[in-house]
C-alpha cells in the first residue's frame, strides 16, 4: 500500500505510529466469523516494504478462514493502559503466496529469531508451525 494510508511521520502521531510498527512485538487482529462475530488475536507482525503487514499464522487458524470469507479486518495496539497511545488499523487481508517461510525470512528471523528458537526449538520449528502468511493492506489508520 502507498505510504499515503499512514499518518506523516513527521507529526507527533505519525512519528508515533511508524516507530510501534517497527518495534513492537505483538498487533492484536480482528477478523469476522461465520456469525458477525469480531475475532481478536494477538500475533506477530512484521511491517513490509509497502506499509502493508505481514503476518504468519497456524494453518488450522479459524482467521485463515475467516480473512477468506471476509476480507476486511481491522488491527491495533494496545494503548497506555490509562486510553491513550491508540493506534488502530483497517484493511483487507489476503493469502501472502509471494513470501519466503519465516525460518527464510530475514526481516521475521531479526524480529522473532531469538524467540522462536527458545519457545519452539528453533526457526524452523516455529515455521512449520505457523507456515501460513496473510498479508493486511492498510487502508486507514486512526488513533490518539
Amino acid at each position: 500500500m502507498t505510504q499515503s494510508v499512514l499518518p506523516d511521520p513527521s507529526t507527533p502521531f505519525g512519528e508515533r505510529v511508524l516507530r510501534r510498527l517497527r518495534e513492537e512485538r505483538v498487533i492484536w487482529i480482528i477478523t469476522i466469523d461465520k456469525d458477525g462475530t469480531p475475532q481478536p488475536n494477538p500475533v506477530g507482525f512484521l511491517l513490509q516494504d509497502d506499509n502493508s503487514i505481514l503476518i504468519y499464522n497456524d494453518a488450522k487458524a479459524n482467521r485463515i478462514k475467516h480473512v477468506i470469507d471476509r476480507p476486511r479486518v481491522a488491527l491495533h495496539f494496545d494503548g497506555d493502559g490509562a486510553g491513550g497511545d491508540i493506534v488502530v488499523f483497517t484493511g483487507t487481508a489476503s493469502p501472502a503466496t509471494d513470501v519466503p517461510p519465516a525460518h527464510e525470512n530475514p526481516v521475521h528471523i531479526a524480529k522473532y529469531g531469538d524467540e522462536a528458537a527458545r519457545v519452539f526449538g528453533s526457526v524452523e520449528k516455529f515455521s512449520e508451525r505457523f507456515p501460513t502468511p496473510l498479508r493486511i493492506e492498510i487502508t486507514r489508520t486512526r488513533g490518539l
